[in-house]
């Protein structure tokens, strides 16, 4: 079921680092899945989580990067994965579950930012294939794993969700394409992901969480123009970040670490997170945190898991 949007009193905040909210939690015996970690804050995730003792299995579009990047991280593994190839998906997935291992944690992590527009698979957007439909079909794939582990899925949005809904009438953006609104609607997506898997898996002991990680400068924005994000108050000519409100990479990514861990989430699911806490509702008319209703209504969150359930062919819960 969703629960209330509203403070549980964390003790963390804005600026905690992964490692912090990791702090007296052992994670020995466990196994997680942290996609795109190998890079940004999916890279301090990884690290994060092996420190506390888990067996982090990091799939990557590029192995041999995410080998480099992981190298000296003790209890990490890397394997091949690209979110917008579904053959990829499902080649993972059944590599994974030959293993006989169980998922403790899943972090969707992985994702493509403000892209030009870029057609996979057949015809998909690019933004809403990978963020979205391949995790979709990763988690759906990996739900016997998932359900023995009892542990927690993790999606990764952004506060970019507040720009658009679901596009129901064009969702891969045909009729005209516009970076932003494809990654808002990815990022609308990521959240009612998380909604309704949580209502599905809750009574199996698994709960899922969306979060926000805030603003960080990370190889997230590599489509980005200079003069964008300059434009936007990031940075300076010279490339340095003049952004106050900006996390570090640990600080970013803190939040899903403590979605996944934090003792404090037991019984809860199908949340909002910012700043390691549950974030608010918001109605956008005033700026600040929070959720906006779009994209936590259950009726869109189901109405969004039958169509990717359609599209992708993947659907773990059809006969339940």
């Amino acid at each position: 079921m969703t629960t209330a949007q509203q403070s549980i009193g964390s003790g963390f905040g804005a600026r905690s680092t992964a490692r912090e909210v990791l702090r007296g939690i052992d994670l020995t015996g466990k196994l997680a899945i942290v996609t795109g970690g190998y890079s940004g804050l999916g890279l301090e995730t990884t690290r994060a989580l092996a420190e506390a003792g888990a067996r982090v299995v990091v799939p990557a579009r590029r192995p041999e990067h995410a080998a480099e990047a992981v190298a000296g991280v003790a209890g990490v593994e890397v394997d091949a994965l690209d979110l917008a190839d579904l053959g990829s998906v499902r080649d993972f997935a059944e590599r994974f579950l030959g293993s006989g291992r169980d998922v403790h944690i899943m972090i969707n992590s992985a994702a493509v930012m403000a892209a030009p527009e870029t057609r996979v698979g057949p015809g998909w957007e690019l933004q809403f294939a990978t963020n979205h439909l391949g995790h979709y079909a990763l988690a759906n794939r990996l739900w016997p794993a998932i359900r023995r582990g009892g542990g927690r899925v993790v999606s990764v949005s952004s506060n970019a969700h507040r720009m658009t809904g679901i596009r129901w009438d064009d969702v891969h953006l045909t009729t005209g394409y516009e970076k932003w609104l494809a990654y808002g609607q990815a990022k609308t997506a990521n959240v009612l992901f998380a909604v309704h898997l949580d209502r599905l898996a809750a009574p199996y002991g698994v709960r899922a969480f969306a979060l926000h990680p805030g603003g960080i400068l990370t190889p997230l924005q590599r489509h980005l123009p200079k003069a964008e994000m300059v434009a936007a108050g990031w940075i300076d000519e010279d490339g340095n970040q003049v952004a106050d409100s900006f996390k570090t990479p640990e600080q970013g990514a803190s939040t899903q670490v403590w979605a996944a861990t934090s003792p404090r989430l037991d019984g809860l699911g199908g949340l909002y997170l910012e700043d390691c806490d549950v974030a608010p509702r918001s109605d956008g008319t005033a700026p600040g945190p929070g959720v906006r209703p779009h994209a936590t209504d259950p009726d869109e969150a189901a109405r969004l898991w039958h169509l990717s359930a359609e599209l992708t062919g993947v659907n773990a819960f059809s006969q339940r």
